[in-house]
């Protein structure tokens, strides 16, 4: 239900006020879909940034000049707000604390010092969330953070400044997620020296290992350098006259300028010293409809804390997507609208992020996350083409699959590769969304010309290969099983085709193609088999083919490419200062 209405006669009765806490995303949403609902509400929103509704995303792409205009990024302003939506809008105003008894906010005027009192009827609380930073370079002037424009603005101030007339040329980013790249790639662009440093032992944690490595590996060979595993310890001076960093591995980097993109922390102390519950993440605890604890106070955006749709829990979900309809959502139960009080499907954690070409993308949970709970999970593995083979420009995709093997619903997915990825990481989300079995995906009616995709698109394919290990036709391995199978006696057959052993082998595979497994299977040994191919598909008709004559046989899911991913992964995961060189050595042992 929406608020109550003062006592009296319509005319006795003042309007309604809602108070807005931040002015961006799901703020911004809930303040001008409140407007459309209702016009006659006092709507005031406190910003504590100089800029209210704008792209946040984008800012990265205006180091770079991609974005060329900094304007561009600007969606609104307070005056053609309250133009457009008459929305009283106070930027560079900070609420400093909440009355809930009197529905009271007080807000600090950030130039002036003076301090107002606001009253509220509803109250939404969208402050977004905090970069966190690393205590070892604190109060180091070299390090920024984006969050905003002011944040861009000091960014693209520093970049301006020259040493001896010589421009500022090493960068290091902190942080080996989304924003990471998203910074690497930008900085990479602009002419400058970039080290990504990473405290984990891959990028993109949202991905699993060996997903997670050809995206490094395209990277390095970028020019990225990459220092996995590593921590920062403190400023380090190198030679008389320049600040570098030193690792927790010794080594010391150059660094004119860095960029910390080591996660946020939600913005809810605000909201804690008002006494509404904090949820286990250190967001603000929301019900479905994202109302708090306390009913005439409702949070969205980065500082609340989201139900994720694979366990039920509260997780903290950074995206800007969910932001805009979770605000929305709360100006209908405001207004009392139709869908006043709706229930906000479950988070799902969508999320894309590019490096000069190619394309990494998630939704649900990777496998790590899920093992490490104890969850029961079928893996797929596969790796086709974007579109159409015949049809020129079709480029390899890698996708993977996770699925509970009693339900058969999907628990998450990634992919990655150069076209296609975010149509049908899109598909595999809507499906989650909808709850689709994994195998439903065999028969999703998907658009099909050549040079779109193919007449058993990706996504079917998945399907298929869910089906068939549902239903028992197709037993299978994962990579990080293989070592110990071998170990334990299973023979490795390598069935590809003669042409693309040229990529590499897997040590110790005998190889015989799949077209000659009939006439000459009386090869083999009796005990159990490990068939692979380089994706998976030609390994599953010659498992097919060898259960059917007797013997045992699994097939390595994704075949010869996943197991190289997988080798690129633990080759990154091993300190080195030189990446570039590992990755090298690596794919050497690989061939």
């Amino acid at each position: 239900m929406g608020e109550q209405q003062n006592d009296g006669s319509q005319s006795e009765r003042r309007r309604a006020v809602t108070v807005i806490v931040g002015g961006v995303a799901g703020g911004m949403s809930a303040a001008t879909r409140l407007r459309r609902l209702d016009e006659q509400r006092e709507i005031v929103v406190f910003e504590r940034g100089e800029h209210v509704s704008f792209a946040n995303c984008g800012l990265p792409y205006h180091v770079s000049g991609t974005i060329s205009s900094r304007d561009a990024l600007l969606l609104q302003s307070p005056e053609g707000l309250a133009k457009r939506f008459r929305l009283d809008v106070r930027v560079r105003t900070e609420v400093i604390a909440i009355d809930r008894a009197a529905r009271t906010v007080t807000a600090r005027d950030l130039v002036s010092g003076e301090l107002r009192t606001q009253p509220y009827d509803t109250l939404v609380l969208s402050p977004g969330a905090r970069p966190r930073s690393s205590a070892a370079l604190d109060g180091d002037f070299r390090v920024h953070s984006l969050r905003d424009v002011s944040d861009l603005d000091r960014i693209m101030a520093s970049l301006a400044i020259t040493l001896d007339d010589a421009p500022l040329r090493e960068a290091v980013v902190l942080g080996g997620g989304y924003i990471g790249v998203e910074l690497a790639e930008n900085l990479l662009a602009r002419g400058l020296s970039v080290t990504l440093v990473q405290r984990g032992t891959q990028l993109l944690p949202a991905l699993d290992a060996e997903m997670a490595a050809p995206f490094a590996e395209h990277m390095v060979d970028a020019g990225i350098r990459l220092r996995l595993g590593v921590d920062v310890i403190g400023s380090a001076r190198i030679g008389a006259d320049a600040d570098g960093l030193l690792l927790s591995d010794g080594i010391t980097l150059p660094a004119d300028l860095i960029f910390s993109a080591i996660g946020v922390q939600p913005s809810s102390a605000l909201a804690a010293e008002a006494g509404l519950a904090i949820g286990p993440n250190g967001g603000i605890l929301v019900d479905a409809t994202h109302r708090s604890s306390d009913p005439a106070i409702f949070a969205v955006g980065d500082a609340a804390e989201k139900t994720d749709a694979v366990s039920g829990a509260p997780r903290l979900l950074p995206l800007a997507g969910l932001a805009n309809r979770h605000g929305r959502a709360v100006a209908d139960t405001i207004a009392d609208a139709p869908a006043s009080g709706v229930p906000s499907p479950r988070a799902l954690g969508t999320a894309i992020v590019g490096f000069r070409g190619l394309a990494a993308a998630s939704v649900g949970w990777n496998e790590r996350a899920l093992r490490s709970r104890g969850r029961a999970v079928r893996v797929l593995h596969s790796h086709p083409l974007s579109h159409a083979g015949y049809y020129p420009g079709a480029h390899m995709l890698s996708l993977k699959l996770l699925v509970d093997p009693e339900t058969d619903l999907i628990l998450g997915a990634q992919a990655v590769g150069r076209d296609g990825v975010d149509k049908r990481i899109d598909v595999i989300a809507t499906a989650m969304s909808a709850g689709l079995t994994a195998s439903a995906l065999a028969d999703l009616e998907l658009a099909y010309a050549p040079q779109f995709g193919s007449a058993k698109d990706p996504i079917n394919l998945l399907g298929y290969l869910n089906s068939n290990r549902a239903a028992g036709h197709d037993r299978t391995l994962q990579w990080h099983e293989l070592d110990d199978a071998v170990a334990a006696g299973a023979f490795l057959l390598d069935v590809r085709a003669p042409g693309q052993l040229a990529e590499g082998l897997i040590p110790g595979a005998t190889h015989i193609p799949v077209e000659q497994l009939r006439e000459r299977h009386h090869e083999l040994p009796s005990g159990p088999i490990v068939v692979h191919c380089r994706v998976g598909q030609g390994a599953h008709t010659a498992a097919r083919l060898l259960s059917n004559l007797g013997h045992d046989v699994v097939n390595l899911d994704g075949g010869y490419l996943t197991w190289r991913d997988a080798q690129l992964a633990a080759a990154l995961a091993s300190p080195s200062p030189d990446t570039e060189a590992v990755l090298t050595e690596a794919e050497g042992a690989i061939r």
